[in-house]
């Protein structure tokens, strides 16, 4: 799907509802996209916003509540490739809305042992974009799920890059064998990093070309991942050097921040992206 406002631009995919692109009118785009992201049916797409659920990462790593739903070793979940559903379009003068469903129902029970509906919901304008998943449970009994919206940003150079917002903040560090540490500062790139912090509070993003506001929604996880040089080299569909110009600042409920719902109960978690 494109949209082409007089204010902004965007796109984004069925298949995943997955956001690819946004930008206000004369700018460059404020998401990252590999340049070798492959467009192919049950392939993910590289860069981007990823919808990453019903769990995060690995199988292995999640909490037992979620682990035990899960019946493969596959990482973050089904939907960022199954086929969402559009619902509706909104637009006005100022802003453009786009809705699409979800149903996790028993065409994934090979993959997850749930049952939920996620309506996934973009709202654009001149001044930024947002993205908010809800998940509404429609099983008789309780499920448990860890998710992340897996925002991945542009830099024009990662060593002059830093995060601010998370200082004094505990993280799990998945590169020293996550083992649990505290942030001292503002977050600065060395090389590969892979954290899982423990806040939802709002982030700046300050590059050598600007500044971005992340506001996250129903959320009290933050992820910070550059894959660095080794990483990058072995990544499937990611140029070696692109680990240079993106990083990725991922709202979250991960690790000890799952989330649990009863029949009819719902959980909404969002990212709000603004220039400063």
């Amino acid at each position: 799907m494109e949209v082409h406002h007089p204010q902004f631009r965007a796109r984004l995919f069925l298949q995943g509802a997955h956001l690819t692109s946004f930008a206000p009118r004369d700018e460059s785009d404020w998401l990252w996209l590999s340049d070798t992201a492959r467009f192919e049916p049950g392939h993910a797409i590289r860069g981007g916003i990823p919808v990453c659920w019903p769990w995060f990462g690995v199988p292995d790593r999640n909490p037992p509540e979620v682990r035990r739903r899960i019946k493969t070793d596959a990482s973050h979940g089904f939907a960022r490739t199954a086929l969402w559903t559009l619902e509706d379009v909104r637009e006005t003068a100022q802003e453009v809305e786009i809705s699409l469903s979800l149903d996790a129902n028993t065409d994934f029970a090979d993959a997850w042992d749930g049952r939920a509906l996620l309506l996934m919901t973009f709202n654009f304008s001149a001044d930024g974009c947002q993205a908010v998943l809800s998940t509404t449970s429609l099983g008789s009994a309780p499920i448990a799920f860890s998710q992340a919206l897996h925002s991945y940003l542009p830099t024009a150079d990662i060593h002059h890059t830093r995060i601010e917002g998370l200082d004094d903040c505990g993280y799990v560090d998945a590169l020293q064998d996550w083992s649990y540490r505290t942030q001292r500062g503002a977050v600065r790139f060395e090389g590969e990093t892979d954290r899982i912090y423990e806040s939802g509070a709002p982030l700046i993003i300050t590059t050598p070309t600007g500044n971005r506001k992340l506001t996250a929604i129903g959320s009290d996880s933050t992820v910070v991942w550059n894959p660095g040089a080794d990483k990058a080299a072995r990544l499937s569909d990611f140029p070696d050097e692109a680990w240079q110009s993106m990083l990725c600042v991922e709202t979250a409920n991960a690790l000890g921040d799952y989330r649990v719902l009863n029949e009819g109960q719902s959980h909404t978690l969002g990212v709000m992206i603004e220039s400063i």
